[in-house]
C-alpha cells in the first residue's frame, strides 16, 4: 500500500507545477511513481482528480475540494515536524523531572532558578520522592539516580561520586563509646535506611568491592532526613551519603566513625533517560547543566576530609 501522506505530496505538486513529468522531477521520484501515487489516490477516493490528455492537465472540480484540505494537512503536518525538530535543537517546553527527596530539596531545587536563568523556555515539574520511578509508564523525561545502577535499558551519565560516613552526635559516642571496627557495630544503635539496596539491616562497605555487614537498631526510615534527625538527636549511628550529612559534620552536630573498613565507593549520582539516538535539547540541556555543577568535585563535599 503506497503511503497517504506521499500521495497527498504527489498530488499538490502535480496541481502547482501543471504536469506529472515536473512534479516528478521536484519530488525526487520517477514519473512512473508519480503516476502510481496519483491512481492509487483516485481510486481510494472513487473520483477523478484530474484531466488528462496527452498535451494538457488540468484539476477537477472534485481534484480542486481534495487538494484544498491535502494541503491543509500537508501544513499541519510541516509545523508538527517543523516544532519536534525545534525541540531537538533549542531548550524549550515542559522537562519532567523525578529526584529522590534529599538529594531533590538540598541539591536540585536550590539550581534551578539558575537554570531557568539559562534556559527560559524551559518549564520544569519536578517531582520528589524515593521510589524507583518507571520513566515510560510515569512520563518522566529524566530522573536523578543514586547508588549503583541495576540492569537497565536506560541511558546514563554519571554526574558525581556518592561518598558516605558513618556517624553520630557526640552525645551519642559520649554515652556509649566509639566503634573501631565493624565488628562493633553490632553493640550500637544503628540507624537503618530501608530503601537501600543491601536493605535496612545491612550496610555494604569496603572500597571497589561490597562487603555487608549486619547491623540493628530501634528505628528505620526510608528518608535520609529522618535518620538524619534522629542522629543529631543522639538516638544512634547512621550510615548516610555526604549530601545529607555534609554540613552536620562540618558544624561538629555530627562526627565521623573511621573503621577498619572504609564506606563503599560504588555508589553514584547518575541521570537516567529514555533510551533515544538524539534526546530532545532540554534534556541535554539540563544534564549539561547539573553535570557542570557537580564538578570537578561535588559541592556538598567541599571542606569535608
Amino acid at each position: 500500500m503506497l503511503d497517504r501522506l506521499t500521495g497527498l505530496e504527489v498530488m499538490s505538486k502535480i496541481a502547482g507545477s501543471g504536469s506529472l513529468s515536473a512534479a516528478a522531477r521536484a519530488l525526487g521520484m520517477s514519473q512512473t511513481m508519480v503516476t502510481k501515487h496519483l491512481a492509487a489516490l483516485e481510486s481510494r477516493l472513487g473520483t477523478k482528480l484530474f484531466h488528462r490528455t496527452t498535451r494538457r492537465l488540468a484539476i477537477t472540480d472534485d481534484g480542486r475540494r481534495y487538494l484544498e484540505l491535502a494541503e491543509r494537512v500537508l501544513g499541519d503536518f510541516e509545523a508538527a515536524e517543523a516544532a519536534v525538530s525545534a525541540d531537538r535543537i533549542e531548550p524549550r517546553g515542559l522537562l519532567r523531572l523525578n529526584v529522590p527527596l534529599a538529594f531533590g530539596i538540598r541539591q536540585i531545587a536550590p539550581r534551578l532558578a539558575e537554570f531557568a536563568r539559562h534556559y527560559p523556555g524551559v518549564t520544569v515539574e519536578l517531582g520528589l520522592n524515593d521510589r524507583l520511578v518507571d520513566l515510560t509508564e510515569e512520563g518522566w523525561d529524566l530522573a536523578i539516580r543514586i547508588g549503583t545502577l541495576r540492569d537497565s535499558s536506560l541511558v546514563a551519565r554519571r554526574l558525581a561520586p556518592c561518598r558516605m560516613e558513618v556517624c553520630a552526635a557526640p552525645s551519642y559516642l559520649a554515652a556509649h563509646g566509639t566503634p573501631r571496627t565493624t565488628a562493633e557495630l553490632a553493640g550500637h544503635n544503628c540507624l537503618g535506611y530501608t530503601l537501600a539496596q543491601a536493605g535496612a539491616g545491612r550496610w555494604r562497605m569496603g572500597a571497589r568491592k561490597s562487603v555487608d555487614i549486619s547491623v540493628t537498631g530501634n528505628l528505620r526510615a526510608n528518608n535520609g532526613d529522618a535518620l538524619l534527625a534522629a542522629a543529631l538527636a543522639g538516638q544512634g549511628i547512621i550510615y548516610q551519603p555526604t549530601f545529607i550529612v555534609a554540613d552536620a559534620l562540618r558544624e561538629g552536630r555530627l562526627v565521623s566513625i573511621t573503621l577498619e573498613l572504609p564506606a563503599s565507593d560504588l555508589l553514584a549520582v547518575y541521570a537516567v533517560y529514555l533510551p533515544d539516538r538524539s534526546p530532545s535539547a532540554k534534556v541535554r540541556a539540563f544534564i549539561d547543566f547539573i553535570a557542570a555543577a557537580f564538578a570537578p568535585e561535588p559541592p556538598w563535599d567541599h571542606g569535608l576530609a
